[in-house]
């Protein structure tokens, strides 16, 4: 019969899933694994609380015999389909589904990235310095330094035509979000990566739902509560175009078996300051957004692409015309729109390019570029060796087109990450390096070297 053991391992079990679902939220959608899992421990759960235990023989035994059985039974069969669409979901039998997620076109250099006849109006700045510079931003200000901090995470956004920066502020721990929610989070810091400048800015309402917040007040948990099923993967903080704060949350959905080949179906936009939601299609996203697509999905798409167009053998075995992105890509901001770049290089992993891919991170439009020439952390190295009695280190760079000819810039930054010299590199001849203490400067000098290199006349 089923005695107070089995009622109290019952309740017990019913507890614990309660408290995992609240801290955990998992998406309650079969095409999360982790989902199926969960249910594989539940019904595990039950299988246990369905035996009775015998204390004079340290055994147990079922309860009648009439849940045992069936629960075990539901069990193996809960196991069988995780390891079944496991295997459906993999590229060895879906390789054309994950392939087939990107369609690139070639495109024109000389025409896709506007010629940048002076370079004081681009973006180097890269996270690192924008962390350091959001921090003076608030500095001064004792009421919020004392229970708040800048985020880590900085999104690229297009700010009414200007490329910037955008942090959130959070709390600075448990209890000082205690101390504070009810007043929120009062702003957020917008930096200027053309000028170096960061600024405090405070919101009309405060920010009630953030990622550093804890119980119903943390975003993550909110916007999954509000939707159950959706399979949502990272949070990223925008502005639309009168500086109000937004979360875009995109949403998966699986195209290759049950797991395999994620690629975003929409977005869910929340407001932070009310906790108000929408949901949009890919093709519905309000033009203002800039970040639908994150960029590492963005890679591993042209990855799945550049490796699986041959089938799944090829790609373990003959390799051939089989490529992918380099380890790292930046942002580039060009006509209201994100986008980010990377060089293409041969898996066989050389330290060179063959070309290079940008995608858009909104409608995720990409365009490929056959330009053989330096990767960019063999660039960086150029440019470090250039000044490297100073101790300089390089930050990743920016492709630009200096007179029809690509070029990579960068910053050159000292130990305590503060932009000392700007570099130029030719991106097919990354011997030609120019460095200079200011944009002005290290331009003359690259335009001096592509003439004495016969690449550009001296006009």
């Amino acid at each position: 019969k089923f005695g107070r053991y089995n009622i109290f391992l019952c309740v017990l079990v019913l507890i614990v899933e309660a408290i995992y679902y609240y801290f955990a939220t998992p998406a309650i959608n079969i095409q999360n694994p982790g989902f199926i899992l969960w249910l594989i421990i539940t019904v595990g759960a039950a299988l246990v609380v369905s035996l009775n235990f015998k204390a004079e023989k340290y055994t147990f035994e079922s309860v009648e015999g009439k849940a045992t059985k069936p629960l075990f039974y539901v069990l193996l069969a809960l196991i069988a389909v995780f390891i079944i669409a496991g295997i459906a979901s993999s590229q060895m039998l879906g390789a054309s589904k994950y392939s087939g997620l990107i369609q690139i076109t070639d495109g024109d250099f000389e025409t896709d990235i506007p010629e940048s006849r002076e370079i004081n109006d681009i973006a180097l700045m890269d996270t690192d310095t924008a962390r350091i510079i959001g921090e003076r931003a608030i500095g001064s200000l004792s009421d919020v330094v004392s229970q708040y901090e800048v985020s880590d995470s900085y999104s690229t956004i297009d700010y009414n035509g200007r490329p910037m920066k955008v942090a959130s502020l959070e709390y600075a721990g448990f209890i000082k979000y205690i101390n504070n929610k009810k007043n929120g989070i009062p702003g957020y810091v917008l930096v200027d990566p053309v000028k170096n400048e960061a600024s405090y800015v405070k919101t009309d309402k405060p920010i009630i739902y953030s990622p550093s917040a804890y119980f119903n007040h943390n975003l993550q948990r909110h916007v999954q509560l509000s939707y159950p099923t959706y399979i949502f993967e990272g949070f990223y903080m925008e502005l639309d175009n009168g500086g109000n704060p937004y979360y875009i949350c995109p949403v998966l959905e699986s195209n290759a078996g049950l797991f395999g080949a994620k690629d975003v179906s929409g977005i869910v936009m929340c407001d932070p300051c009310t906790g108000d939601t929408e949901y949009y299609a890919v093709g519905d996203v309000p033009n203002w957004v800039d970040r639908v697509y994150d960029g590492s999905l963005a890679c591993k798409k042209y990855d799945w692409y550049g490796e699986l167009s041959g089938g799944f053998i090829n790609s373990i075995i003959g390799n051939k015309g089989c490529k992918r992105t380099t380890d790292d890509y930046g942002y580039k901001v060009m006509d209201g729109d994100v986008w980010v770049y990377t060089g293409i290089t041969s898996v066989n992993g050389d330290e060179s390019n063959i070309g290079f891919v940008m995608i858009n991170l909104r409608t995720c439009e990409s365009k490929y570029y056959s330009i053989a020439g330096a990767e960019e952390h063999s660039a960086m190295a150029s440019a470090e060796g250039q000044v490297q009695h100073l101790g300089y280190e390089a930050s990743f760079p920016s492709l630009i087109n200096i007179g029809g000819i690509p070029t990579y810039i960068m910053v050159l930054k000292d130990n305590g990450g503060l932009v000392k010299m700007y570099a130029l590199v030719n991106v097919e001849k990354y011997n030609i390096v120019a460095t200079g203490n200011t944009q002005k400067e290290v331009l003359a000098s690259y335009n001096k070297l592509l003439a004495e290199n016969g690449l550009k006349s001296d006009s």
